[in-house]
């Protein structure tokens, strides 16, 4: 850290001379360093797919990274997952609460924008640290289907295809290239195994690979079985390698 940088990464209130919230820098890269979620929109529905690095005695079924928001949204995490429990858990009571009072289903954009206001908030405080995670927020709602990423510092920002977290710099290069809009569901599903094969380790298995989707005719999310992953993964391996 430059001289002039020193003390001011230690209170979150404080800018740097040069403008900088140190803190919430940090938490931005704790994202960085968090395991591969992506988010694909396409003219069917929203996929969401993460890797998901098990330990060797781990029950693999269980799924750490994706939630269910409401029936009609599903949210993909990449960071400090228990950061990521707690925005889900504000999300949850928001779209319950909107169905309370509106007697309707929340939009997807009102639940991101709740969740980054959240976010913002641990921005300005003394005594508080940041959010550490990143959220992928994807649904279908009146609107159709709709994809939004919250960060640390507060931003949501709407995408047809994203990915957070390690490796996610080489894996949006690669969805740039090889995104269409007019994809069908079971494509943009192949596609995001393509996408965590492209920087995993481990090509060619499926117990690392998290998924849901959410489809514009039902409109609820649900999470693929492991034999439904097995079979897209098989499709993603025979199609080769994505060449960008």
């Amino acid at each position: 850290m430059l001289p002039a940088a020193a003390g001011y990464d230690r209170a979150i209130t404080v800018f740097s001379p040069d403008g900088r919230l140190y803190q919430v820098e940090y938490a931005i890269e704790t994202v960085r360093r968090g395991t591969l979620a992506i988010g694909i929109k396409s003219k069917d529905g929203v996929v969401l797919a993460a890797e998901e690095r098990a330990k060797k005695l781990q029950v693999h079924t269980m799924t750490q990274k994706i939630f269910q928001v409401d029936e009609h949204i599903g949210v993909a995490a990449a960071g400090y997952i228990p950061d990521a429990r707690i925005q889900v858990d504000h999300a949850r009571v928001m779209a319950q609460s909107n169905r309370l009072v509106y007697d309707e289903a929340a939009d997807v954009e009102t639940i991101a924008k709740n969740i980054a206001d959240l976010a913002q908030q641990f921005t300005q405080y003394a005594g508080v640290r940041p959010y550490g995670v990143s959220l992928i927020i994807g649904g279908v709602d009146r609107n159709g289907g709709s994809i939004f990423v919250t960060d640390p510092s507060g931003t949501y920002l709407a995408y047809n295809a994203i990915a957070i977290g390690a490796g996610s710099d080489q894996v949006n290069d690669l969805l740039e290239k090889v995104y269409r809009e007019d994809m069908s569901l079971d494509d943009a599903c192949v596609l995001a195994i393509q996408a965590i094969y492209h920087v995993s380790e481990d090509k060619s298995g499926t117990k690392h690979i998290k998924m849901a989707v959410i489809d514009n005719k039902s409109r609820k999310m649900r999470r693929l079985t492991e034999e439904e992953v097995a079979k897209y993964a098989e499709i993603a391996r025979s199609r080769g390698p994505v060449t960008q």
